[in-house]
């Protein structure tokens, strides 16, 4: 087989908050990433500018390139580089693929499943607003979603706090819907318990980062705590970050989120060193289509897989203006391709992107608006407070 080199890298920063990556070979392949790290776009823009030392690299050897970019300099890992690497490992994949004339699948060993289980987001704050919402996405097709669980709290907070909490997940399962509930890291662990506990009579699906990721051991005295499964992994980056939280049988579910664990690559590597410790796997991925399709051939080719994260109508994806919003769909020429959540069975990561609008898009975005930003939280008492 004749070499590809690597002959351009582009990327566009694009609405909502996305970053996707263009690969162009000298044989004029094309492949597609994204590396989006919400909040860090110029972070993640500025590493792949030091990525475009991989122009003239054969774009067949991505094992090379990823070990080159990860390991052939004195510091590795973190959000930037990881998530910079991810774009570029995904479409490098991408390219593998249509090169050959198959989906990503077939190379990562075949497929286990035909279908995909998926869920959406509900939003809201209040509990008639979240049943609303549930209830919507119940005629959608959904059979389960995820909400946050609570806005910001004090490191030791009124206990009442939470109640609102335990309402709403009590309505959304009354609707027959499996849910569940997205710490997001917010609650300190005092607090956490006891969320926890209040909620497991209502059997949530999983709660997501009780506590920050940062601290392995107090996860794995909460996961002894409650029967109700815990599940992580968005802002864990590599293998060796994730390895603590198996060690101390933390989790009960892994979730990496392929625009920042490195890709495909390591998605495919995590996805495998978790299933030996019985731990499922529920990628994270609430960004755009490129992100979902690369989720989506590996959760196609990975036993321990049980659900994935989609974006489609996620509170995020907000028009700016008349011509600058997206929503999961807008960027790929066939829309359907995602719609159903069956196998991808296109070349690559067999979907189509819709290069004209990107370009035009993102050339609008740049112009008109600041890199997303997550808003930052402060409590009654002016100190700042965990939040997303």
């Amino acid at each position: 087989m004749s070499p590809s080199p690597i002959s351009n890298i582009e990327i566009f920063r694009v609405p909502p908050r996305w970053l996707f990556i263009r690969v162009e070979t000298s044989d004029r392949l094309v492949g597609w990433g994204e590396g989006t790290l919400e909040g860090h776009t110029e972070a993640i823009e500025g590493a792949y500018d030091d990525l475009r030392r991989f122009i003239g690299w054969d774009a067949d050897n991505i094992q090379d390139i990823w070990q080159t970019a990860y390991r052939g300099r004195f510091y590795r890992g973190g959000p930037v580089l990881m998530s910079a690497l991810s774009g570029l490992d995904i479409a490098l994949w991408d390219i593998k693929g249509k090169k050959l004339g198959v989906p990503i699948w077939q190379l990562l060993g075949g497929k286990v499943r035909d279908r995909l289980r998926v869920y959406g987001w509900v939003g809201g704050d209040s509990p008639s607003d979240v049943v609303a919402a549930a209830q919507a996405r119940q005629k959608q097709g959904f059979n389960a979603v995820k909400m946050n669980g609570t806005e910001a709290v004090a490191w030791i907070d009124s206990p009442n706090i939470l109640d609102d909490a335990v309402t709403r997940v009590k309505q959304v399962r009354a609707l027959g819907l499996d849910v569940g509930i997205d710490f997001h890291g917010r609650l300190h662990k005092g607090m956490a318990k006891q969320l926890a506990k209040l909620l497991e009579p209502h059997q949530p699906l999983f709660i997501e980062e009780p506590l920050l990721p940062t601290q392995p051991e107090e996860i794995a005295d909460l996961s002894r705590l409650v029967s109700t499964p815990i599940a992580l992994g968005e802002r864990l980056y590599t293998r060796s970050d994730f390895r603590p939280y198996l060690e101390r049988r933390a989790i009960d579910i892994a979730q990496p989120d392929v625009s920042h664990c490195g890709g495909i690559s390591e998605l495919h590597r995590i996805a495998a060193m978790t299933e030996t410790y019985d731990v499922a796997l529920a990628p994270h991925c609430p960004l755009g289509p490129i992100a979902l399709a690369a989720c989506m051939q590996v959760a196609v080719s990975s036993p321990n897989f049980v659900i994935q994260e989609m974006s489609w109508e996620i509170h995020y994806n907000v028009s700016l203006d008349d011509e600058c919003g997206a929503d999961l769909h807008t960027f790929l020429v066939d829309p359907e391709v995602i719609t159903d959540v069956d196998f991808l069975e296109g070349p690559g990561l067999g979907i189509e992107i819709n290069e004209k609008m990107v370009r035009d898009m993102s050339a609008r975005y740049v112009e008109k608006y600041p890199a997303w930003r997550n808003p930052v939280w402060r409590g009654e008492d002016g100190s700042l407070r965990n939040g997303k």
